[in-house]
């Protein structure tokens, strides 16, 4: 026996209002053409869901703050429970935050905000120091003509290698001071006149980075989100391949330098020792950021090369500076202390090969 006509009706215009919901995209779908061309969403079997498929969540009302998505232009959105987010299945394995993996989402569908670019998975591991992650729970997958779409359908892939010189940064852990050093290192060299690319090589979705080299001059930014990556947890081939494919984006805008963060320490998930080979033939600098003097001791045992700075938190005192020089015998910079600007300068135009 059917529902009678009256609702049956009202059932057809709540799933039509329910579609028609505002759908708020984190900064992972950056590279897609939604804004222009909104996709629909449907479910999709286990079975057919991969790393960087586009999905949507909606917002469960777990008693936390509001969901903070970070949209494309970097702006934090507020949305609450019963709205719809945009974002990427992924992974995280951060050292201070939150660890987790798409494939870890259970028969429920839900699943946690991993990052505020929207990179979704199960959280396992949550520290004690940060806020809450957003509950959401799987609407579908976003789809066009029968096809679900996904970050690496959007990538279009340049043929070109990098000639500029590379300055890498890299750090004991994440909030080691590593964009700090980078904004830096940008502004001394946008004072010669180069023209500087800024990048984020390794870690998970996020814009923050790339926006704080924007604002401190860089000429062109860009981070593994536009190579189709939510984030570097993934098989070294696959990321090798990206940071490839990444490498030759940034060619194409012809810089005289690269100034590139990798995110977290070479040491963890995020594939930073194959950053490291993968930019050996281009390196000119290697600048460690550190959490403290004695966490550069393990980080620059662990490499096969040893740094040609310590900057960061370890270096934010004379007294810092003075202990990681005393452990390890490198030079060390607070690269906000005015003081540094002249040594910084110095040092670049060793490493890169510019006038005095």
């Amino acid at each position: 026996m059917g529902q009678p006509e009256h609702i049956a009706g009202r059932q057809e215009r709540s799933a039509e209002r329910r579609a028609r919901r505002r759908i708020v995209a984190g900064s992972v779908a950056r590279i897609t053409d939604f804004d222009a061309n909104p996709p629909s969403f449907e479910s999709l079997p286990r079975e057919n869901w991969a790393r960087g498929d586009y999905v949507v969540g909606e917002v469960l009302d777990t008693g936390e703050l509001p969901c903070r998505v970070e949209t494309k232009t970097g702006r934090i959105a507020r949305i609450a429970p019963g709205d719809l987010a945009l974002g990427a299945l992924g992974n995280r394995a951060a050292t201070l935050e939150a660890v987790g993996d798409w494939q870890g989402i259970g028969e429920d569908g839900v699943m946690q905000q991993l990052s505020a670019a929207c990179v979704f998975g199960h959280c396992t591991s949550l520290s004690q120091w940060t806020h809450p992650l957003a509950d959401l729970r799987y609407r579908g997958h976003t789809m066009r003509d029968g096809r679900k779409l996904t970050m690496r359908g959007f990538v279009r892939v340049a043929e070109r290698d990098l000639a500029a010189p590379v300055v890498l940064i890299v750090g004991t852990s994440m909030d080691a001071g590593k964009t700090v050093a980078g904004k830096e290192i940008i502004r001394a060299l946008k004072r010669r006149g180069l023209r500087v690319a800024g990048a984020k090589l390794t870690g998970v979705g996020r814009l923050q980075d790339i926006l704080a080299f924007d604002d401190a001059g860089a000429d062109y930014v860009t981070d593994f989100m536009e190579v189709g990556l939510p984030g570097t947890v993934v098989p070294a081939a696959d990321y090798e391949q990206a940071l490839r494919e990444l490498l030759a984006t940034i060619a194409t805008r012809e810089p005289d330098v690269l100034v590139a963060e990798a995110g977290a320490s070479p040491l963890e998930p995020y594939n930073g020792e194959t950053a490291l080979r993968v930019l050996a033939p281009r390196l000119r600098m290697l600048v460690v950021c550190a959490s403290d003097p004695y966490a550069v001791v393990g980080v620059v045992d662990a490499f096969d090369r040893r740094p040609d700075l310590v900057s960061g938190r370890a270096a934010s005192t004379d007294a810092g500076i003075a202990l990681v020089e005393k452990l390890t015998g490198l030079d060390a910079l607070n690269v906000l202390d005015a003081a540094s600007r002249e040594p910084l300068d110095r040092m670049l135009a060793a490493r890169l090969g510019l006038e005095p």
